[in-house]
């Protein structure tokens, strides 16, 4: 490369090499340095390309074709500037005065532009002073399309008819500007600026230069990176707008890539000015609301904080972090090197960060196949289900997976070699050995990298108000080998809280762990009251805690009291953190588990409300009998067509077309023959198909995962007997006695004959007569 470059005819691509001193990260070394070699190149784009050819390998006289290990040779430009420059995102940069220029040709649509040196900058701690958050400019925006009967809008056929913006500033209540770009003509909304246009292109220019003044910091909405900008420059394509997707603050930098049903807004953009102004408040609503979820979640406040934390800029934790790649030999958090969750990134930039102070570089070197070790799951312990009428003690381990990494001192620059190990002889006392044979250095030989990050990372939690998750995908080999130490962690828990918390330890019953999951683990001390077992619940917490390195904690978090256990993954309790009164029932469900059907929403609502009043009169009126006579009361009621139709209804998504679709769902099965009767009324992509399942198979699973850890014979109790054997069966009324019958209609909810009194007649009713009422409107309008 040096002979390369001083060839006059060969570009200056690589514009210096340089001898440093540097230390791989990997491994425990005890050497200070060793020498590496820097190279810098023109553009960040030919780094990839530097890392190429060194990585196929180099042509070398009388060594032949040898490759080269790089290091942080794909680290994003962007991540690397910030590094050097000790910037972090969401902090104050400082140019001092007479360390700028204004620039010759404005080269974009900032309100300020200059040029400076990268090294003038002065990065603010954010702190104090400088912990200030900045006064961003938000766009909230949405956008209406006029959709063809019966389908979704696509942007190759339905043109964009309104665009409604808000605009506000950060920490302020009101907006500053509110105003909705429509198609023809639009009747006065009070406090919004309504703009008309004769047709959408100009309303598509006239709000590309909206976005251009206002020069927004952040911009928001509903589902706009998938739906709503995609659809609108796909739409500038059609209509042959080559400007408009110059959206961004570089010039000629472009874009890549009251409820109101979706099926009636050409209906009123068809109108007049009055239909189109209610579908105008019905768009700046939907641009209001996600600024009002801005606020109430304090959405901005936490990124910004978690950026200042891990380093990375704001928009690194919204998109990057589901593509970034980053060194596998380091981090290989996926079997493609891939990082799978903005975690990962932010754990990257603190890597980063650290191992500059340390003087210390990152490998980004291929995984090998025999790299990719198998990990053992997370203990569960066995489940005991049953029904427990006395106080369950839960205790959590405080950030589990980060303490023992913290405790144990792992990091790759602690983890030892097998052959450094007998080469250094370190003595045992300055080691930790894992479960699977690992061997790391104590921290009073070399503190690790990783376990600082974390202290500071978990120090930073209340300050961020952000759910900083720690890494549990383990995929880097004996770094994360705390995964391995965890298992041991929740089998030692059981172990000493049952053996120290018996009649023989001095105390009145024996303790008994009924369920352990990962990191929690559920104790029966055999106490009558909620205030004995939160007593013994600190106590058992504080007495396992000491036997562990700390900063491993084992905390008392709360009482179930009393306490269905129906399997692993499934239960359900009267959740106490008090002694006044419990403060909720908890039905616990994990992702990828059936879980229990009172928070499920794919069941229809009469299993829901059948499983929750079951619920409650088995944990709070502690009445089982009665629970199991109200199942049976509902199974007879069915049986025997007394109940309310609309409780067996389940709607669920459509979100593809039906042949996208592996496997054919009952709602899909549906929506298909609907579309084969009549297309134009049929559900569309993004409409909810409601459904009855006329006749299920055999048995009924949500009840008897209730009713099984209480019942001896669930499924002979509650399915078998008399309230089974009457059955309802509709008879034709057109022959026989029933021509001389009297017809009443009854209420099937109150059981009462219907009149004005019965509030579901009036509900159904009254929507009845406003249905009509719209309709014949629409219709007036339409012709």
């Amino acid at each position: 490369m040096r002979e390369a470059n001083r060839n006059s005819n060969v570009p200056q691509f690589v514009r210096r090499i340089e001898v440093v001193q540097k230390r791989s990260i990997m491994y425990y070394q005890q050497q200070a340095s060793q020498p590496f070699l820097k190279i810098v190149v023109a553009l960040p784009t030919m780094v990839t390309s530097c890392r190429g050819i060194l990585d196929r390998g180099i042509q070398i006289d009388g060594l032949g074709m040898k490759s080269f290990l790089t290091y942080e040779s794909n680290v994003l430009f962007a991540l690397r500037f910030m590094i050097d420059c000790n910037v972090v995102g969401g902090n104050w940069i400082e140019v001092p005065v007479g360390r700028y220029k204004k620039a010759a040709r404005n080269l974009s649509y900032c309100q300020l532009e200059f040029d400076c040196l990268y090294s003038d900058l002065i990065s603010h701690s954010p702190e104090g002073e400088f912990s200030k958050m900045a006064p961003f400019r938000i766009l909230s925006f949405d956008i209406e399309c006029a959709g063809r009967k019966g389908h979704f809008p696509e942007p190759t056929h339905d043109p964009v008819i309104q665009v409604a913006n808000l605009v506000t500033l950060q920490g302020q209540d009101q907006p500053l500007i509110k105003n909705v770009m429509t198609v023809k003509s639009c009747s006065p909304i009070v406090g919004v600026d309504v703009m008309s246009f004769d047709t959408e292109k100009e309303v598509l220019l006239a709000w590309r230069d909206f976005i251009r003044e206002v020069d927004p910091d952040i911009i928001i909405g509903y589902n706009i990176c998938n739906f709503d900008l995609p659809y609108l420059i796909r739409r500038a394509e059609v209509l042959g707008m080559a400007e408009f997707p110059v959206l961004g603050r570089i010039r000629n930098s472009r874009v890549r890539k009251e409820d109101v049903h979706h099926s009636i807004i050409s209906d009123l953009q068809n109108g007049n000015p009055e239909t189109r102004r209610r579908l105008a408040v019905y768009c700046l609503k939907d641009a209001y609301l996600p600024q009002r979820l801005l606020d109430k979640l304090m959405f901005i406040y936490n990124y910004v904080e978690m950026a200042r934390v891990t380093g990375v800029p704001i928009s690194f934790l919204l998109a990057r972090g589901q593509s970034i790649k980053v060194s596998p030999k380091v981090a290989s958090f996926s079997s493609s090197g891939n990082l799978t969750n903005s975690v990962y990134v932010q754990v990257l930039s603190q890597l980063l960060r650290k191992a500059r102070q340390r003087n210390l570089v990152i490998p980004n070197a291929k995984q090998a196949g025999s790299e990719q070790g198998t990990y053992e799951g997370a203990t569960v312990l066995e489940a005991r289900a049953g029904f427990y009428e006395r106080p369950i003690a839960t205790l959590d381990f405080a950030s589990l997976y980060p303490s023992i990494m913290m405790a144990y001192n792992l990091c790759y620059c602690t983890l030892v070699t097998p052959e450094e190990f007998r080469k250094l002889n370190l003595p045992p006392e300055c080691v930790n050995k894992t479960p699977s044979g690992e061997t790391f250095v104590k921290s009073n030989l070399q503190k690790g990298i990783l376990p600082e990050i974390l202290e500071e990372l978990l120090a930073a939690r209340k300050r961020a108000k952000a759910d900083l998750k720690e890494a549990k995908d383990p995929r880097v080999k004996a770094v994360l080998d705390g995964r391995q130490l965890a298992l041991k962690m929740i089998e030692h828990t059981k172990k000493l809280v049952e053996d120290k918390f018996t009649v023989l330890g001095g105390y009145e019953h024996k303790a008994e762990v009924i369920y352990g999951d990962t990191d929690s683990v559920m104790v029966q001390f055999g106490v009558p009251t909620v205030e004995e077992a939160m007593k013994l619940g600190r106590e058992a917490a504080d007495y396992i805690s000491g036997t562990f390195i700390k900063p491993i904690r084992l905390e008392f978090e709360k009482i179930y009291y009393p306490y269905l256990l129906i399997s692993k993954k499934r239960y359900a309790g009267l959740l106490w953190t008090n002694l006044d009164k419990h403060d909720k029932m908890d039905a616990k469900v994990y992702q990828f588990s059936p879980g229990i059907e009172t928070v499920r929403r794919d069941n229809c609502l009469l299993v829901k409300n059948l499983v929750t009043e079951c619920l409650n009169k088995i944990l709070v009126e502690r009445d089982v009998p009665g629970a199991v006579q109200y199942v049976k009361n509902t199974i007879s009621d069915l049986l025997m067509n007394c109940m309310d139709l609309s409780l067996l209804v389940i709607t669920k998504g459509l979100t593809k077309i039906g042949d996208d679709y592996e496997v054919k769902a009952a709602h899909v099965e549906l929506a298909e023959r609907m579309r084969k009767r009549d297309a134009a009324t049929a559900p569309s992509i993004g409409d909810r198909v409601p459904y009855v399942i006329i006749k299920a198979a055999r048995g009924a699973k949500p009840l008897l995962r209730i009713f099984e850890p209480i019942l001896k014979n669930a499924n002979k109790e509650l399915l078998q007997g008399s309230h089974i054997r009457s059955i309802s069966i509709p008879t034709p009324s057109n022959s026989g006695i029933m021509r001389f019958a009297k017809k009443q209609l009854t209420c099937i909810g109150c059981k009462a004959v219907i009149s004005r009194d019965c509030p579901i007649f009036y509900r159904r009713k009254k929507a009845q007569k406003d249905m009509a009422e719209a309709k014949t409107q629409l219709d007036r309008w339409n012709f």
